[in-house]
């Protein structure tokens, strides 16, 4: 009996996915049907995008596993219909992706790229950035794009502090987590990159209290999550100059409405959600594994701990 495998993503998706799915699931040596529209008690895996149309999962009764293209499973990860093991995306192209993302734009800050790039009034002020060694950069969240992210930034001489909700080592990376840790970290960074996922511990994990620990000036850049920045005390620390300036790449609501007043604010930078994005290539062969795994009895990888969240 084959395996039957649904892709349950926008169908603009498929086109792409099909190919790099059959071929990873024959290079597997698996007898499979792989389709878009499979009935739902004969449906053994589900290749899934949290935004597709599929939410209720009660009559998939042979079903052994949802396998996410998406690497945050936040809206997915508390169905209560879902009782099959997730497994989140973790995949090479994603995570260079977000890393370099995230070097770029610490080193725009780093090196005051914005000033000079704006500066075109013919003022000669030389005015050389400190290096590398001498700024200090906090990731928030050392998950796989967290730690990526800091080790690179390591890797470049930054002094990078790391902060998680539970305890990790990292060679190069001061390493702090909890509550104590998070107050040590943000009083002594100058820039703060946010990797966590949504949960309800990290919702608003930036708020009035937590901005006011970070040194005067201090700037954020968020490619993480939405909802880990309270907005209304973000815009009221740059008003006030306590936060230098906010990149953000992520919002509660996507697109940022035309009225919200990050578009408008001179010391914020948006950009549409690109800091990473799941890459078909190196994405299908992580669900062809996961497939495979699964038909030998193995462990998948990546799952997700529902009562986490991620």
């Amino acid at each position: 009996m084959p395996v039957n495998v649904l892709f349950s993503a926008r169908p603009g998706l498929w086109p792409e996915y099909e190919p790099l799915l059959h071929q990873g699931l024959t290079d597997a040596g698996l007898d499979f049907h792989l389709a878009t529209d499979i009935p739902a008690d004969q449906v053994d895996y589900v290749v899934y995008a949290p935004n597709s149309g599929l939410q209720d999962f009660t009559s998939y009764t042979r079903l052994k596993a949802v396998l996410s293209l998406w690497a945050g499973v936040e809206s997915i990860s508390g169905n209560e219909t879902l009782t099959v093991p997730l497994a989140r995306m973790v995949d090479g192209g994603l995570t260079q992706g977000m890393t370099e993302w995230v070097v770029g734009h610490v080193l725009r800050y780093h090196l005051g790229m914005d000033r000079h790039i704006t500066q075109q009034d013919g003022d000669w002020t030389p005015d050389a950035p400190p290096l590398a060694s001498q700024r200090t950069v906090c990731v928030l969240g050392l998950g796989a794009l967290g730690e990526a992210s800091a080790r690179a930034l390591t890797a470049l001489n930054f002094h990078v502090i790391g902060w998680s909700r539970t305890a990790k080592d990292i060679p190069g990376v001061t390493c702090l987590h909890g509550p104590e840790g998070l107050r040590a970290a943000l009083s002594q960074t100058e820039i703060v990159v946010l990797l966590l996922p949504d949960t309800p511990a990290t919702t608003n994990i930036l708020n009035a209290h937590t901005l006011a620990l970070l040194p005067k000036g201090a700037q954020i850049i968020n490619p993480g999550r939405g909802p880990l920045i309270d907005d209304d005390a973000l815009l009221q620390a740059l008003n006030s100059g306590q936060v230098g300036h906010a990149t953000l790449d992520v919002f509660r609501t996507e697109p940022l409405p035309p009225e919200h007043s990050y578009w408008a604010h001179p010391n914020v930078t948006v950009t549409p959600h690109i800091a990473s994005e799941t890459r078909p290539v190196t994405s299908a062969q992580v669900i062809c594994e996961n497939i495979r795994r699964g038909e030998a009895g193995e462990p998948f990888l990546h799952l997700v701990d529902r009562g986490l969240g991620y």
